[in-house]
């Protein structure tokens, strides 16, 4: 796979009659942190230095020009997403120039999710209210945990107070919705510490809650060695501390919306959970149609039609291919029609939480439980277990089974299935 097959990709979506069937979204990817987060799994990079990101924003507006070569200027953009590191690494007139130059590439739609990722340490209200006039509407805090003593074992001190003063200030400046990121299974956490977290986390009741595992896996994420392992608490109490999470938020009035995502009932994320109209792109959970997906930055990930595109995860050689005038794209895969027929199941049970065969086998000219018997019959141990409903019907999660979601959906993932040693890159628990 290389940047030809993307830019083919990007050429026939823009060659389609109607483009705008599949509606596109943007995610942009901003590696600069100014500090080391140990729990941390994300791509960045640490500086201090200021001046990499004007750098960075050359080789962005460089890359944005190729694609555009292929796709063409001028297509209608329902979602962007900028994510990190650190978004707010940039300076204001750096982030004015980039949305700036995203415009003029896309018509972003009046009614488009514009969000963005933001370290509580690197705003203030004036400058909330700077991010709302460039034109984001939803904001995500990394908050991850108010223990000071857990926020001191990752390297990751934020007072309680700043970050609900910065919650109170995002909706005074307008911002129609909020996140929080939590992650439970840090070092130090306990189970009365976590409980303390719950709570403050709905006094502020933000509109989206995602509330992440946390997976020590020092050997591919080496900042996760300055973690003490003997600080991170037993799998048991992971389990119970996820257990309180769910039982909180239930009773604060937040739907399960699945996979670590809760959200108020009036949030545009609960009304499509509740009217089938959920789906799942790298980003998470999305109210959007099925559509594509175009990443710009280091690491980031597109998704053109049957096409996965993921550029270069290392800066040298993300700006090299840039400055030859190349894509940097750095791995990809064109689906088989056997990976679409197992994507749609996979959505279909993360998003609507059931599978319907006769649907799906005249939409893919299948016999259902003969493609997938092997599966099927893996199903049972989950039904055992009263999380899974079978009959001649389909499949249904039941309301405890959307709590382990991501397992079922992986009982069809054949590249999953086949790779013995998969739990050391996707821990459920």
């Amino acid at each position: 796979f290389s940047s030809t097959h993307f830019e083919q990709a990007l050429a026939q979506r823009r060659a389609d009659a109607l483009p705008g069937a599949r509606p596109l979204s943007l995610y942009v990817h901003l590696p600069f942190c100014e500090q080391l987060c140990y729990f941390c799994a994300c791509n960045k990079i640490v500086t201090r230095d200021k001046g990499r990101a004007a750098s960075y924003l050359g080789h962005l507006e460089r890359e944005l020009d190729l694609v555009l070569a292929s796709l063409g200027r001028g297509q209608s953009l329902s979602q962007l997403h900028w994510g990190g590191g650190t978004p707010t690494f940039l300076s204001d007139a750096e982030l004015a120039q980039l949305m700036r130059l995203l415009r003029q590439a896309f018509d972003v739609q009046e009614q488009a999710e514009c969000s963005i990722e933001v370290d509580p340490r690197t705003v203030d209200e004036a400058r909330l209210g700077r991010l709302l006039a460039l034109g984001f509407n939803r904001i995500s805090f990394g908050v991850q945990d108010f223990d000071p003593d857990v926020q001191q074992a990752v390297h990751r001190i934020q007072p309680r107070e700043m970050v609900f003063d910065l919650v109170r200030a995002a909706r005074a400046v307008g911002f129609a919705s909020i996140n929080l990121d939590l992650i439970y299974g840090l070092p130090r956490q306990t189970e009365a510490s976590f409980a303390r977290t719950l709570e403050s986390v709905v006094q502020l009741r933000p509109e989206r809650i995602a509330l992440y595992g946390y997976a020590h896996l020092p050997e591919r994420f080496k900042p996760q060695r300055r973690i003490v392992p003997a600080e991170l608490p037993k799998a048991a109490d992971k389990v119970l501390m996820l257990s309180r999470a769910i039982e909180a938020f239930g009773q604060a009035g937040y739907t399960y919306v699945g996979m670590d995502h809760f959200a108020l009932p009036n949030d545009a994320l609960a009304q499509a959970k509740r009217e089938g109209r959920l789906h799942r792109d790298f980003q998470g959970y999305s109210t959007q149609p099925e559509g594509d997906l175009v990443g710009l930055g280091v690491s980031a990930i597109s998704r053109i039609g049957a096409i996965y595109s993921q550029n270069a995860k290392g800066l040298e050689e993300y700006q090299d291919s840039l400055e030859q005038g190349r894509l940097p794209v750095a791995r990809g895969l064109a689906l088989s029609l056997d990976d679409l027929v197992r994507r749609s199941v996979i959505m279909a049970l993360m998003c609507r939480g059931q599978v319907l065969f006769e649907p799906m086998e005249l939409a893919w000219m299948i016999d259902f439980g003969e493609r997938f018997q092997g599966e099927l019959q893996a199903l049972e141990e989950y039904e055992d277990l009263g999380l899974v409903r079978l009959d001649k019907e389909g499949i249904q999660v039941t309301e405890t089974g959307w709590y382990m979601v991501r397992a079922i959906a992986m009982v069809f993932d054949r590249y999953a299935q086949a790779d013995q040693q998969r739990t050391r890159y996707s821990r459920l628990i």
